[in-house]
């Protein structure tokens, strides 16, 4: 994370008055400033969005499935064949 002020940029959010009292109290009862509250949790709910977004999770029964194709490829199909033909007529290398 940026330590020098060149590096910051600032954010700035209007909040009702009822939600800063909320967010205030959070952060009283977190050690924290309100400023630092925020931008924590900002920071966590983005890390957990880009996480489930970005990963895929499997069961270990999809993952063996997963895994067993990788290693034993079904032969192609007409279907494939005709797609990977369409394919190299539209793109060239």
């Amino acid at each position: 994370m940026p330590t020098t002020l060149e590096e910051k940029s600032r954010i700035t959010a209007r909040v009702p008055a009822e939600l800063r009292e909320t967010l205030e109290q959070a952060a009283q009862l977190q050690g924290a400033t309100l400023n630092q509250f925020v931008v924590q949790s900002a920071f966590q709910e983005a890390q957990r969005i880009v996480e489930r977004e970005t990963l895929i999770r499997l069961s270990q029964r999809d993952a063996q499935k997963v895994f067993s194709l990788l290693d034993h490829p079904p032969k192609p199909n007409a279907r494939l064949k005709e797609a990977v033909k369409t394919s190299r007529a539209k793109v060239r290398v």
